[in-house]
């Protein structure tokens, strides 16, 4: 069976956690869009890995793949791989050879056109991820099976490097390098191929992973970033290049969408707003130089207090780029969304503890858009951004030892904070399946594990 894990809102809800807590009944751990843009932290026995690109769950000795739908830089591959095994772990990580290769040129255009952008700017990590997700819509990419094969990839390469070398000099008017040079760049990535065939990890990620389904075994889907910067059905233009959504888990692994639809496709909360990027965001607080559309610096207001003490005690700060993250409460139209577009079955909602200690816990219930009141995300970002939160407020809970909580089980949980998790799954109509009160796996309490079903 699969079991699909997703992004309900912008991003670091904490998926990689809940692929964690799961992971023990999974067999493989399968990525299926996103490149190593996508931080994920996981914790385990003690010890804590930060990964950008190889699956959670290798972590825990699971099968890792690589779908057709990610990006893959294969430095960044090798890098974290060698880096686990030198920390006394041995993934095993597959990438699927119709995936498209993020190569360096990629990453120098991302920078360059990025900083081109004047104000649509999407917080980009500058990995090359969106270059590379043009090249593929534009028929011009690289594929990592492109790397097995030296005729091909020469072929590839002297079509596509003198388009990216005359973009780079004639548009953009840098001095171009190595990055730009197709023998350097062929000989780079003839290493790559000979490595990936060397330790067998190339693989046809569709067949491959609906065989290990026929013959019994647990598959879990895991999508990168989330929801609301969908290509598709987020804040366009402020949004990924590829599918969060459980519809990208179809595409982005070669299997049907009733294979995916068979299993449970589990949301992931978090019990307030985080975001990396420019936009707007109806239910912020305060907010963050060089993201906040219009803001000018922070001031001693309670809103800037507020939105300082949730950043700290969240450790909202990118994975990848260190980068704080712009705050806010809960959004409802938001995750009501997020819940179409991906038919949740299930929610697992996080950082409940995050929010212990205040006095009041707001909700952007609804919007009010020009003076109608709407309960969903409008279809157009112009329109998002005139929307103004309406809220509901609801009474703060204690600081507890949440250790200790999440040991005794749901009943523990302070009445205030279950209040304010069962308004989200009323409003949701999807039960919980779990709920995170902390970073580690048994800082979760688990209400129901999907591939117990």
């Amino acid at each position: 069976m699969t079991v699909t894990i997703v992004g309900s809102q912008l991003g670091d809800e904490g998926k990689g956690g809940v692929v964690d807590l799961y992971g023990d009944a999974a067999d493989v751990v399968a990525r299926y869009q996103g490149g190593d843009n996508a931080g994920h932290t996981v914790v385990y026995d003690g010890e804590k890995y930060k990964l950008s690109l190889v699956p959670s769950g290798a972590v825990r000795g699971k099968v890792g793949v690589l779908g057709n739908g990610c990006v893959v830089n294969p430095e960044t591959l090798f890098s974290e791989i060698d880096g686990l095994r030198e920390r006394g772990l041995e993934p095993d990580v597959r990438v699927a050879e119709r995936a498209h290769a993020i190569l360096p040129y990629h990453c120098v255009l991302d920078g360059i056109e990025e900083d081109a952008k004047d104000g649509l700017a999407a917080g980009t990590t500058k990995r090359g991820i969106g270059p590379t997700y043009e090249d593929k819509a534009g028929r011009r990419g690289v594929r990592i099976g492109d790397l097995l094969d030296p005729e091909t990839l020469r072929t590839r390469l002297e079509y596509v490097v003198p388009q990216k070398q005359a973009l780079a000099e004639e548009v953009f008017g840098i001095e171009t390098g190595e990055e730009f040079d197709v023998e350097y760049l062929y000989d780079t990535c003839l290493e790559y191929g000979e490595r990936l065939a060397e330790e067998e990890m190339t693989v046809d990620a569709g067949t491959f992973l609906q065989e290990r389904i026929d013959a019994g075994e647990n598959v879990m889907l895991e999508g990168a970033q989330g929801t609301s910067i969908d290509i598709d059905h987020g804040v366009y233009p402020y949004v990924t290049s590829s599918n969060p959504t459980a519809g990208g888990a179809c595409v982005g692994t070669g299997l049907g969408p009733t294979v995916v639809g068979s299993g449970d496709v589990i949301g992931i909360v978090k019990a307030y707003l985080s975001r990396v990027g420019t936009g707007p965001l109806p239910t912020e607080l305060g907010g963050v130089e060089g993201q906040t559309p219009a803001y000018e610096g922070g001031d001693d207001s309670p809103e800037e207090e507020l939105a300082t003490y949730i950043r700290n005690e969240g450790g909202e700060y990118g994975t990848v780029t260190g980068r704080p993250r712009r705050v806010g409460w809960l959004d409802m139209p938001m995750l009501r969304h997020a819940a179409r577009a991906s038919g949740f079955t299930g929610l697992a909602i996080n950082h409940i503890d995050v929010l212990a200690g205040l006095e009041e816990v707001e909700v952007g219930h609804a919007y009010e858009f020009d003076g109608e009141e709407i309960f969903t995300v409008p279809p157009t970002t112009e329109k998002w951004g005139r929307c103004e939160a309406i809220y509901r407020t609801f009474e703060g809970w204690d600081e507890v030892d949440w250790r200790a909580v999440a040991e005794e089980g749901y009943d523990a949980i302070p009445d205030n904070a279950q209040t304010y998790l069962e308004y989200i799954a009323d409003e949701l109509d999807t039960p919980i399946y779990a709920i995170g009160v902390g970073p580690a796996r048994e800082e979760t309490i688990v209400l129901e594990n999907p591939f117990d079903a």
